[in-house]
């Protein structure tokens, strides 16, 4: 059985006794993904990922997940829950603060949500500019990082991309295979102008609540996306470790 580094699950005296000086925090949102996928697909994962991650490398405390992100974008479908970018700006930097206080000065956030990204960016360069002995380091887009470390031709349509499209069905079903319908999935592949981000809200995209084909989703697809990235947090934690977290 895997040890649980899961703070949520710890008593004091084992938090003590194992003397944790990092930790991987989860932040994800709450918003529709279709039909055939559920409101938390983007916490679900990513805090799959972090607990994947903390059972493999030594000292990593994992600490409760954030579930709700910044979903304005998405609430032209019911129903999304969302914070401001501000509001998630002040809770990061809060969790920064508590992290710091108790000593834990290494933190790694994996996000699962697109929306997340300016905040996240934003808090941790303003946090570390005023505490620079704070390390942090994110994975922002675990669906971008995927793409690239699958092997060639692993996606179908739209390199896998899409909000519950290939890619991210393919994660759930390998996540959590039981709360994906695939016999509802539609989505659509947007056309959207090169080089210049046109800034959409979620409808004028699709009226599917889905982009990309997540009829092309598989298992096996999901497992080669999961595998990848879980190598490369252990694998990167692992050499930040070994470098006392500065950058060489």
């Amino acid at each position: 059985m895997c040890l649980s580094h899961s703070l949520l699950r710890l008593k004091g005296h084992e938090y003590r006794e194992r003397g944790y000086d990092k930790a991987v925090l989860a932040v994800g949102a709450t918003e529709y993904h279709g039909d055939h996928l559920p409101y938390g697909t983007d916490t679900l994962v990513a805090e799959h990922l972090a607990r994947e991650v903390s059972e493999r490398v030594e000292g990593l405390l994992m600490l409760p997940t954030i579930p709700i992100g910044m979903s304005v974008h998405y609430s032209s479908f019911p129903i999304a829950i969302t914070l401001s970018t501000e509001t998630l700006m002040h809770v990061l930097t809060e969790v920064f603060e508590s992290l710091t206080k108790h000593g834990v000065m290494r933190l790694l956030i994996v996000n699962g949500h697109d929306g997340n990204i300016p905040a996240i960016d934003a808090a941790s360069r303003e946090y570390r500019t005023l505490h620079p002995e704070f390390k942090i380091a994110v994975l922002e887009a675990w669906w971008v990082a995927a793409g690239q470390l699958v092997p060639e031709g692993t996606f179908e349509v739209w390199g896998g991309m899409g909000h519950a499209g290939e890619g991210e069905t393919s994660m759930m079903l390998r996540v959590d295979p039981g709360l994906v319908d695939m016999d509802r999935a539609r989505g659509v592949v947007p056309d959207l102008p090169p080089h210049v981000e046109v800034k959409w809200t979620f409808d004028e995209l699709t009226p599917y609540g889905a982009t990309g084909d997540p009829t092309k989703a598989t298992r096996r697809k999901g497992e080669l996306m999961h595998d990848a990235l879980v190598s490369l947090l252990v694998d990167f934690v692992t050499k930040m470790d070994e470098n006392n977290w500065e950058i060489r």
